[in-house]
Formats: C-alpha cells, sequence, structure tokens
C-alpha cells in the first residue's frame, strides 16, 4: 500500500508525450517560474489518479494543449469527469492555475489569450498571487521544504448555507447599471460576478465609468442574444492602454512606452467554470460557488439604517406625489359636514 502514492507513470495506452497536441499559438501550457528540478516523489503527496496525471503534464512540452478535452483523447483512461476533477484538485494542491493574459501577437498587437501554468513545485495561494502580479522572484528559495498540504477545503454540510454581503465594487455596480443605460445590455448577477475583473482593470488604467459604459452600449447590432458575451468581447478587446508615467512616451527619454511591458497583465480563472476573479476571491483557484458556497448577498440589508432611511424617503414622496384616492362609498375625512354627500356609484 505505501507504493500507491509513489510517482505512478502514466496510463501504458497514453500517447507519448512528444506527439501531443498543441494549443493555439499563444495559449496551452506555461511552465511557472521558479521551480526546482524534477526528482522523484514530486507529486507523491497526491493520491493515485491525480499524481499519474500530474506526472504526464511535467513532462508536457511549453504550448502543449491540456485542456480537458485534449487530455481525455490522450489518456483514454479518464474520462473528462474524471479529469475535470483531478485537475481541480491539481490547482487546490498548488500545482495548477488557468490564467487570462496579454500576449503579444507576431504583428505586434496584444491580444487575450487563456493559459494553465503548471508548476512541479506545489505553491500557496500567495505564490500565485504574486504571479498575476508579476512580483515572482525567478529562484526558488524553499530547497526541499515540503509541499503543502494537499486536499480540498471542507465543503459546508447539506444543511448550512454560506451568504456572506460583501460591498459592491466599482466594476461590479458599472456593469449592474448597464441596463439602465441600455435595456438590451442587462447582465445577470452572474454576469456581473464574472466580468467584475475586467471592469475593474478599465477602471484601474484610468477609465470612467462613463467610459466604461460608453463602450459596452455603443454601436450595438440589431439584435443582441447574449449580453454576457457581448460584454466580455467588448471589455478584451477595447481594453484600454495602461497608463504610462510622465514622459515615458517621449523619444530619447528612456521610458517603457516603446517596447512592450516586461509585466503583462494577469487575470486568474476559476480552474472549473473558468470564470474570472481577482486571486484572493479563487482559493485554490477555485470560485466560491464551484466550492459549494452560495454566491455572496448583493442585496440591501434591512438592518441597515442608511438603506432603511431611503426606503422610507421614497415611500414618503410616493404618498406626496400620488396622494391615496378616497374609498368608493365613503366621503373624505376633510369633506365639509354640511355639505351633502353624494359618493357610492350611481344607479341608473
Amino acid at each position: 500500500m505505501a507504493g500507491e502514492n509513489l510517482n505512478p507513470a502514466p496510463c501504458a495506452s497514453a500517447r507519448p508525450h512528444h506527439d501531443h497536441p498543441s494549443a493555439r499559438p499563444g495559449y496551452g501550457k506555461r511552465e511557472a517560474p521558479a521551480q526546482r528540478p524534477s526528482r522523484p516523489g514530486d507529486f507523491a503527496h497526491l493520491p493515485r489518479r491525480e499524481a499519474s496525471i500530474a506526472a504526464y503534464l511535467d513532462r508536457l512540452p511549453e504550448g502543449a494543449d491540456i485542456s480537458v478535452k485534449t487530455l481525455a483523447k490522450v489518456l483514454p483512461d479518464y474520462g473528462q469527469c474524471a479529469l475535470r476533477t483531478a485537475l481541480r484538485r491539481l490547482s487546490e494542491a498548488g500545482h495548477l492555475r488557468r490564467v487570462t493574459e496579454t500576449h503579444m501577437s507576431d504583428g505586434g498587437s496584444p491580444l487575450w489569450v487563456t493559459r494553465t501554468y503548471f508548476s512541479r513545485t506545489a505553491r500557496d495561494d500567495s505564490w500565485w498571487t504574486a504571479l498575476c502580479a508579476g512580483n515572482v522572484p525567478m529562484t526558488d528559495d524553499d530547497g526541499d521544504a515540503p509541499p503543502p498540504t494537499a486536499g480540498p477545503p471542507r465543503a459546508p454540510g447539506p444543511h448550512v448555507r454560506v451568504r456572506t454581503r460583501q460591498p459592491q465594487s466599482p466594476g461590479y455596480a458599472a456593469l449592474a447599471a448597464l441596463g439602465r443605460a441600455e435595456p438590451r445590455m442587462t447582465l445577470s448577477a452572474a454576469d456581473c460576478a464574472s466580468l467584475e475583473a475586467f471592469a475593474e482593470e478599465w477602471l484601474a488604467r484610468g477609465a470612467t465609468r462613463n467610459q466604461l459604459l460608453s463602450a459596452l452600449t455603443s454601436g450595438l447590432p440589431p439584435h443582441i442574444h447574449h449580453p454576457g458575451r457581448l460584454a466580455r468581447s467588448r471589455l478584451l478587446a477595447k481594453m484600454p492602454p495602461e497608463a504610462t508615467e510622465p514622459g515615458a512616451g517621449e523619444p530619447g527619454a528612456g521610458g517603457q512606452a516603446d517596447r512592450p511591458s516586461s509585466k503583462p497583465l494577469r487575470i486568474m480563472e476559476c480552474t472549473v467554470c473558468r470564470a474570472p476573479g481577482r486571486p484572493e476571491a479563487l482559493p485554490g483557484g477555485v470560485c466560491g460557488p464551484c466550492r459549494g458556497e452560495a454566491p455572496p448577498d448583493r442585496r440591501w440589508n434591512p438592518a441597515d439604517p442608511t438603506a432603511a432611511q431611503v426606503r422610507a424617503h421614497v415611500q414618503h414622496l410616493r404618498a406626496v406625489v400620488r396622494p391615496p384616492a378616497p374609498a368608493v362609498g365613503r366621503p373624505p375625512a376633510d369633506r365639509d359636514p354640511a355639505a351633502p354627500w353624494r359618493g357610492g356609484k350611481s344607479r341608473r
């Protein structure tokens, strides 16, 4: 039984790694930086299936297609459901993250591509957060330190409903208001949550809320069947450039504007559902709904005195603008008692 957790070789029916299909240029597998050399027992802390798949992924070259469909074809011993579960566990163990990042095409224009970073050395969430920020050291400092403890976080019980109220970020609020600016582009709560990271990047690059809304509502086609997909496409295609320091783009100033940035923009994605989000919102590389958590409650809290005051003020304004009509068959409260009352329905 002790040999079950050792590094097993990939299944015999698997295609040799040098014949593994490649992804489109710019996509596919990427080796995480600052890894120690390969050695026996790199994946001994993983279950047998996950260790077998991790050993196969570790031998694949840069740019290999490691999507679930491709892996199911080259590893026929595992179906797509089993591979999704295995990739999730590799992500939770610190070996894998999916990232959407900018990539310079052959023509020199930036493109958005989805890459899967694989690390032979298990890393914690803070390390992957630093990778997305471009602050990862290029030397491995942890030597022979054991990898972090593997295993997914414990899911809540069947009768426990996790719901935490979180304040709306400016990006989420702008996306939620998109339907008021253009009803055809009304987004659901799930769409707003999945696109929040892209909207936040717009605002971080100096775009205003009105500029963001204008980019998502101007020049729309006559018929819109999927507002969320259209919003995602426009957020990526029309992403404004990063702000530069004054004088950085001047010739001879020694600025950074004449060459691409050495730190490409990276936005982490959920390993399971591919929803983008901030690294701190994806512990283990998995979003809350895929971990079994309920989405955050972004509605007004009834116990919030500010919300209660606003609702009371709105109800008062409605009562002033539209006073209640007197009931049929009853005299109004301010009627002159000496005047005859002719209310009620007339009979003919």
